[in-house]
C-alpha cells in the first residue's frame, strides 16, 4: 500500500526544473522526522515546514496498488500538451516509491521526478533524481542530476557534499519553520544573504528560491 499526503497539480518552484508544470505527489513519512512538533527538538531534521503526516490532505489516501496511485496521479495532469511530470516528494518519498510505481507511472506517460533527502538507495527508472542533504544524516546516493542543499546547516556545510556528483548544485535559504509564509521572516531573509553571498564565493553553487511561496501557489 501507498500512503499520500497530498497530491496537486502546480508549477515546481526550486532548483533546475523551476517553472515547469508538475503533479507533486506527497508522501506520508519521513526517517528523519516523525512530522510532529514534540518531536521537532531531537529530529535529525528539525527546520522541515512541511505537513507529511497521514493521508488527509489535497487528494490524499492509500492506494493499494501501483497502478492505483498512477491512474490517481494521471487524473490530475490536464489534457493538454506538454510532457507529464510528476516530483515525488515527501517527507521521503523513497519509503515507498519503488520499481512498479516508477513503470506504472511511465506507462501512463509521466517522467518521474524525486526529491530524496539521500539517505536510501533510489530504485532504477527515476528521470530527475534531486537530493536534499540534511543535518548529519549519512547520504548513500553518490550521483543526482541536482543536489539542492538548504543552507546553512552547522552540520551539513556546502563543501561536505562536493563528492556527490551533481550536474546542477543549489543553495536554498533555511526559512523559520514557525513564521506563517504570510509574515516577514528575518531569518529567511538573513539566510538569503548568506546564501547570496556563499555563491558568489563559490559560483558552482547557484541560488534558488522558493518561487512557488514568492507567487502564492501550492
Amino acid at each position: 500500500m501507498y500512503r499520500v499526503k497530498e497530491a496537486f497539480y502546480t508549477l515546481q518552484g526550486e532548483g533546475a526544473q523551476a517553472g515547469r508544470a508538475a503533479v507533486f505527489c506527497r508522501f506520508s513519512k519521513c526517517n528523519l522526522w516523525t512530522g510532529r512538533e514534540k518531536d521537532r527538538a531531537t529530529a535529525v531534521c528539525n527546520f522541515c515546514d512541511t505537513d507529511f503526516v497521514g493521508t488527509d490532505g489535497q487528494n490524499g489516501g492509500r492506494f493499494e496498488t501501483a497502478e492505483a496511485l498512477a491512474r490517481h496521479i494521471r487524473n490530475l495532469w490536464p489534457e493538454a500538451p506538454g510532457k507529464p511530470y510528476v516530483v515525488c516528494t515527501g517527507g521521503e518519498p523513497l519509503l515507498q516509491l519503488d520499481a512498479p510505481l516508477i513503470e506504472a507511472l511511465h506507462r501512463e506517460g509521466f517522467e518521474v521526478g524525486v526529491e530524496t533527502n539521500g539517505t536510501l538507495p533510489a530504485p532504477e527508472g527515476i528521470d530527475w533524481l534531486c537530493v536534499s542533504p540534511k543535518a548529519d544524516a549519512p547520504v548513500v546516493l553518490e550521483a543526482c542530476d541536482e543536489l539542492k542543499l538548504v543552507y546553512p546547516q552547522s552540520l551539513a556545510m556546502p563543501e561536505r557534499f562536493l563528492g556527490i556528483r551533481a550536474s546542477h548544485y543549489f543553495l536554498s535559504p533555511m526559512a523559520s519553520p514557525s513564521i506563517p509564509e504570510t509574515a516577514v521572516d528575518e531569518i529567511k531573509q538573513s539566510n538569503t544573504r548568506r546564501a547570496t553571498d556563499y555563491c558568489l564565493a563559490h559560483p558552482q553553487w547557484r541560488l534558488t528560491l522558493q518561487m512557488h511561496k514568492i507567487i502564492g501557489i501550492d
